[in-house]
């Protein structure tokens, strides 16, 4: 017969150890998967009671969530309104600035042509000060914009006529 030696038990070890790893992570994902579903059977005996729920069971998740809705809700209204595309204009030509910068030294120093650098560089420069200059163009056109603020106004009150059970004798 076949036995095992000492350099059969060594390899064992990480073999067994994997298969545990494994094993562990498998019935950690179930483990979570039924208690997230006794928290959502929780939450849906609690509204079937006329109970409010918790909004979260970890506050700080939930304030994250509603912080990424926020945000998506103000880009949102701000693409609507057309806010944010000055700013993202600012942005493009400080960067367009730096590259062709960048490019015309790079060019003029590294390359030994500076004509062609300050040609080369100093175009993309010029597109960076266009685009930089539109945003402060749109800058001044959001101001001028009245704000889109809508205002409600209640409805004026209308008194019900009288209902079926006030008009029975009793």
């Amino acid at each position: 017969m076949n036995e095992w030696g000492p350099v059969s038990w060594v390899m064992m070890i990480p073999i067994v150890g994997i298969i545990g790893g494994i094993t562990v992570a498998v019935v950690a994902t179930i483990t979570r998967g039924r208690i997230r579903e006794l928290e959502i059977r929780e939450r849906i005996a609690m509204i079937e009671k006329g109970l409010v729920p918790p909004p979260e069971v970890d506050p700080r998740g939930f304030e994250r969530v509603m912080d990424r809705y926020d945000r998506i809700r103000r880009t949102s209204d701000a693409f609507r309104t057309g806010s944010v595309s000055s700013g993202r204009h600012r942005r493009a030509g400080i960067v367009l600035m730096g590259i062709g910068l960048g490019l015309l030294v790079l060019i003029s120093f590294a390359g030994e042509a500076p004509e062609q650098g300050v040609g080369v560089g100093g175009f993309i420069m010029v597109i960076g000060m266009a685009f930089f200059l539109n945003s402060l163009f749109e800058a001044r056109d959001d101001a001028a914009r009245p704000s889109q603020a809508a205002t409600i106004t209640p409805a004026p009150h209308t008194p019900q006529p009288p209902g079926p059970e006030s008009t029975t004798p009793k």
